[in-house]
């Protein structure tokens, strides 16, 4: 009996390892047909030798700069359902940090003052002048308090889409391992199983059928990353850091998901966590019905109350 079992389980290890075999051929041979669809939508600025991505759009007197929470494969393609209903009122930027979107690939260190580096230096490069207006979505929110703490003088206002704060780190479980093994499963193209690449972007938003092919193409190519698993590692100490250094004081508007899909918290730990934070700094919170993505669901509501609270 035991040599069965001992066989049986040969026989399905080799069946998995054959799987991730022809799964990788596969994938290899998808990603080589899909680059033609990897053709920048912005600019590329050098910094240290990489290139980095980043998009321009519309004109104004005051510049919204759109930061891309964790793991968001193709920000540009993102927020464009959001940024779309602003365009004709200010200037857009979207910086795709290194590992995402068009941005290459490093495996660079990636703590919060390094990443806020490479978003200034980028904006320096493209031309941009602040003050800016940040809007950051999720894990960003890290940077864009930061930002403000360090270089007060360039933020004008930050408004954080259903953004983590330094107190949502503190007891947020990250296992780095589970991570990896998600890296090697989107490496060998476990990713194209199911409709993994069907993002709340292209379900809801507001993106053209070539725009989806673009976005799917970059979901195979740009999910977890080694710059994505290097943040995910550092962004804890991050979150420290600015928890540990006064809050900025600018205008803050803030927009909150119901708690559901991809926040990592149940939903009233989720609400305790954004009030307790609007409290703290002031801030004007607005509550939504939807997901974390709250760009990809409400963008028409959130766009008419980021014109309001920049009108004030």
């Amino acid at each position: 009996m035991i040599r069965v079992v001992q066989k049986a389980m040969v026989v399905f290890m080799a069946l998995i390892c054959i799987g991730l075999v022809l799964s990788y051929i596969n994938h290899s041979i998808q990603l080589k047909n899909e680059s033609r669809l990897l053709k920048p939508l912005g600019e590329m600025v050098e910094i240290d030798g990489a290139r980095m991505s980043i998009y321009v759009e519309g004109e104004g007197e005051k510049t919204l700069v759109f930061l891309s929470g964790s793991g968001t494969s193709s920000p540009i393609l993102d927020f464009r359902s959001l940024y779309s209903q602003l365009s004709e009122e200010y200037q857009i930027v979207v910086i795709e940090r290194f590992g995402y979107g068009f941005s290459d690939i490093t495996n660079r260190n990636r703590d919060v003052d390094t990443v806020l580096e490479d978003s200034r230096t980028a904006l320096e490069k493209a031309g941009i002048q602040g003050p800016f207006v940040l809007i950051p979505h999720s894990m960003s929110g890290i940077e864009a308090l930061h930002w403000a703490q360090k270089y007060p003088t360039e933020v004008a206002a930050i408004i954080g889409l259903d953004m983590y704060t330094p107190e949502s780190y503190e007891d947020l479980k990250m296992s780095i391992p589970l991570m990896r093994l998600l890296q090697f499963g989107a490496n060998v193209g476990i990713t194209r199983l199911g409709s993994l690449s069907e993002s709340a972007a292209i379900q809801n938003g507001l993106l053209t059928e070539e725009e989806k092919s673009i976005y799917r193409a970059v979901f195979y190519s740009r999910t977890m990353t080694n710059d994505m698993l290097n943040e995910t590692i550092d962004i804890k100490a991050g979150a420290e850091k600015v928890g540990n250094t006064e809050l900025p004081k600018v205008p803050i508007l803030l927009f909150s998901s119901d708690g559901s899909g991809g926040t990592g918290f149940e939903k009233e730990e989720w609400f305790e966590l954004q009030e307790s934070f609007a409290d703290k700094i002031g801030a004007k919170l607005i509550y939504l019905q939807c997901g974390h993505y709250v760009h990809d669901y409400e963008f028409i509501r959130i766009a008419k109350e980021i014109k309001l609270f920049l009108d004030q």
